[in-house]
């Protein structure tokens, strides 16, 4: 069990309101959590309104990375979990925080959040290999997403002040994320060089497969013989165009 959430990265993909923005460093910085990831943020994070919210939170947001793209946010990390309010058709289950969330402590991690008025698009969900709902009332089920992240953040400072529980994974038993991205899209560049895949049905297809694929947390070991499975695909078909040719 780690003993802090100093490798724990809260993600946040386009938030649009600072005063949010801002609530949401003060929550982290109650429960421990330092980074703060923002994903093309439609509002001014380092603004009077977010500071306001912040109080003595200030710090998590001058410490805040901007990026333009969710892998750019997830690079470095092993494990990701997506929040998401709503039943899809998703092949990842859905995961209350007392399940889910222990996977993340002793790895580099990141738990993503998205937009205050549409959550994550399904695409973006694939990027995760844990798919995380708050449960709530019925007769009112949506949280404010500092809500939500203060509920997660709760749960993860419970999780490191407590030795009841226990994790099993280990840093060096899964593939970065990175690492999976740069396998995604050696695996769609094949699949669409021969004939699996067609360029107009290419992203949902690989949906599935990024499902399949995150599921099975793969090693680097595991995924270093996937890619090579890849490679030698691509030495056989160079070779057969040579062989055809004579």
């Amino acid at each position: 069990m780690a003993d802090s959430l100093d490798d724990i990265r809260i993600v946040l993909v386009e938030p649009a309101g600072a005063l949010n923005v801002g609530s949401i460093a003060r929550v982290m910085k109650n429960m421990g959590v330092q980074q703060l990831v923002l994903v093309n943020p439609k509002c001014d994070p380092h603004g009077a309104e977010a500071r306001k919210m912040a109080v003595h939170g200030g710090d998590i947001l001058d410490h805040a990375k901007t990026v333009s793209s969710l892998p750019e946010a997830l690079v470095g990390c092993q494990q990701a979990v997506a929040t998401t309010a709503r039943d899809r058709a998703l092949s990842l289950p859905l995961e209350a925080p007392k399940a889910v969330l222990p996977k993340l402590l002793s790895v580099p991690s990141a738990l993503i959040f998205g937009r205050e008025d549409s959550g994550l698009t399904n695409d973006e969900l694939t990027h995760a290999q844990h798919c995380l709902y708050i449960p709530t009332a019925s007769t009112y089920p949506s949280l404010n997403l500092a809500m939500a992240v203060g509920v997660c953040v709760y749960e993860l400072q419970q999780l490191v002040t407590t030795t009841e529980e226990t994790v099993t994974t280990s840093a060096t038993e899964t593939a970065t994320l990175e690492a999976l991205e740069g396998y995604y899209q050696h695996l769609e560049q094949m699949l669409l060089k021969i004939g699996f895949l067609y360029p107009h049905t290419a992203s949902a297809r690989m949906q599935k497969f990024r499902q399949i694929f995150n599921r099975a947390n793969l090693t680097p070991e595991e995924l270093a013989l996937l890619r090579g499975i890849l490679r030698q695909t691509e030495w056989a078909i160079r070779n057969s165009d040579v062989v055809n040719e004579e």
